[in-house]
């Protein structure tokens, strides 16, 4: 089975399992098809965090392909820029790319297929085109304005014969085409594995690190509005490969859920999970009342913990604190009637919890206003673009599992790379300029991303991958899923299809970093009576379209039955499922 963001990933990645490939393969070909069938949400030059388990072994593993913040790049440094905060795009927001080298590393240790195998849909589309989604359109004729005027080499890609492609266009990218036939070229060595890591080289080391370097010292537009040069060099391409590390294990009714650690936000999740445990099932439906409420509450409590002590350091958190039996109940004990406004982070470890200043200060920003009214983030005309992300989830035959959230590299992140068809990512804007936070903008450290796939486990092994693009809302839309699913008794496709809610009361990840106090966004299918009794409560509640909230994908193990299944998301009619 495969459910993607994007009919033709998951298509693709069916593809593969029908040619005997293993999940890890079909993975790997449905996501690079996804940095050209959605590139204005993906792209090479971006990010990645994936979860799996394979047939073998069901331990939950992270592939981590979250880059790091180059060597030159410095909250001093950026302060000295005359920036107050890291820019939403341009290539000064750019952590070293991850995305691709994670991918190549997946399909080298868990994969079947040679290089070249697993590229050929990905090239194909990128030379012989793919119709532009609604969202492609949109997109890209909302920063046109910025690419005529500032980013030459991104008008000259994305605005042929000077316009900005329609819904329906056909869109190539040969530049890209003939990167990915370089790539390939270069899968030279004795064995698989070799080549494979062959090409991994060239991506950090060779041609493509090169001409991204030199891209880089041309000053072009930030969104500041003003003008600066990357830092990004081929010794920090050259001197970073992704990982897989353990992933963080929660619990919730009898299940086990598996997540990115700190340096990613999901341990947000396993902590608002905790804090639900501890009501009654008929309390928890989130098209209910109080279930909406306490699930608002709850995750406001647990992104307030992500924003003090999140972040790639050691000393830092110890998740197993956060989601101590004692510490759990203080946290859950904060819950009352009425919307809390606050930032209330808890004291873990023995230590004060500390804030960014704009954090606090932000409030009632633009920006998060429009966040939420908007329900997934979108893009400004400055470029800046806040959570949009694809995802990707298969699962084989055998019972090996993934699920991906792919990111960053946005066609409106930074001006495309002359030679390549990508840009560099942004997702340095989820640092902070003050000194001395666990998310400082710190050389060699990792941005705490928002990238936040999901594995459900039973005794047995995992039952369920899952995850949803959304910024700051991919683990609030995953939790309205494990509580439909785990509590409710829904199945899969209805807990994606059901009316879906987040908060927007905690700061942004995405610059300029605002937040809306007691600011909370509905679907307006949820019943009239909800959402009345919310804004009774306090909650500044903005309503969304009936169908605006999240784009979650799944699939799954039955054992009982002895079938997989999957599940994709009807919102903007694009997501897919397919398996057999």
């Amino acid at each position: 089975m495969a459910a993607a963001t994007h009919w033709a990933a998951a298509a693709t990645a069916m593809g593969v399992l029908e040619r005997g490939g293993t999940a890890f393969d079909a993975a790997v070909a449905g996501a690079f098809v996804l940095h050209v069938t959605e590139p204005h949400l993906n792209g090479p030059g971006g990010d990645l965090a994936a979860i799996f388990a394979t047939a073998d072994d069901p331990t939950p593993r992270v592939l981590d392909g979250q880059g790091p913040a180059p060597a030159g790049a410095s909250a001093a440094a950026y302060l000295a820029e005359g920036l107050d905060r890291v820019p939403g795009s341009g290539a000064l927001a750019a952590a070293i790319p991850g995305a691709v080298d994670a991918w190549f590393l997946l399909l080298r240790d868990h994969g079947t297929w040679e290089v070249g195998d697993v590229l050929a849909p990905a090239i194909g589309y990128a030379r012989d085109g793919v119709p532009a989604v609604p969202r492609l359109a949109s997109t890209i004729g909302t920063v046109a304005g910025l690419f005529r005027e500032h980013w030459p080499t991104s008008a000259a890609l994305w605005l042929p014969g000077g316009r900005a492609p329609r819904a329906g266009d056909v869109v190539r990218n040969p530049e890209w085409a003939d990167t990915l036939d370089r790539l390939v070229a270069a899968a030279q060595g004795p064995d698989r594995e070799a080549r494979v890591d062959a090409v991994r080289t060239v991506w950090g080391e060779g041609f493509v690190a090169q001409a991204a370097a030199a891209a880089c010292r041309t000053p072009h537009r930030h969104s500041s509005g003003t003008d600066h040069a990357g830092v990004l060099t081929v010794a920090d391409t050259a001197g970073y490969r992704a990982r897989v590390c353990d992933a963080v294990v929660g619990g919730f009714r009898g299940r086990r859920i598996a997540k990115t650690p700190a340096w990613g936000q999901g341990p947000a999740l396993l902590a608002a999970l905790a804090v639900l445990d501890g009501f009654d099932d008929a309390d928890l439906d989130p098209a209910g009342d109080p279930g909406a409420h306490l699930v608002l509450e709850a995750v406001k409590l647990a992104h307030a913990d992500r924003e003090a002590w999140f972040g790639e350091s050691a000393d830092l958190l110890d998740v197993a604190d956060l989601l101590a039996p004692g510490y759990v109940a203080e946290r859950r004990a904060l819950i009352g009637d009425v919307a809390s406004p606050d930032l209330r982070p808890g004291r873990l470890g023995g230590r004060d919890p500390v804030l960014a200043g704009l954090a606090v200060a932000g409030a009632g920003d633009a920006a998060a206003t429009a966040d939420g009214t908007i329900g997934e983030p979108t893009v400004t005309l400055a470029g800046e673009t806040k959570g949009d992300t694809c995802h990707l989830d298969v699962v084989d035959r055998a019972g090996n599992i993934v699920s991906a959230t792919p990111s960053g590299g946005w066609l409106q992140s930074s001006p495309t790379i002359p030679g390549l068809g990508f840009a560099l990512g942004t997702r340095l804007q989820m640092t902070w300029l003050q000194e001395g936070l666990p998310s400082t903008l710190t050389p060699g450290r990792k941005p705490r991303t928002t990238l936040t796939p999901t594995l459900v486990l039973d005794d047995d092994g995992p039952v369920t991958a899952l995850g949803t693009p959304g910024g700051d809302q991919q683990d609030q839309w995953q939790l309205l899923y494990l509580l439909r699913t785990l509590v409710g008794g829904y199945d899969p496709q209805q807990a994606i299809d059901a009316p879906a809610l987040h908060t927007t009361s905690s700061p942004s990840s995405f610059w300029p970093r605002g937040r809306v106090p007691a600011g909370a966004v509905v679907e307006d299918r949820l019943p009239a009576a909800v959402v009345d009794g919310l804004e009774r409560r306090g909650h500044r509640v903005t309503r969304s379209g009936p169908w605006s909230l999240g784009r979650l994908s799944a699939v799954g193990i039955d054992r009982a039955r002895g079938l997989r299944w999957a599940a994709a998301n009807p919102r903007g009619m694009q997501g897919y499922a397919v398996g057999r």
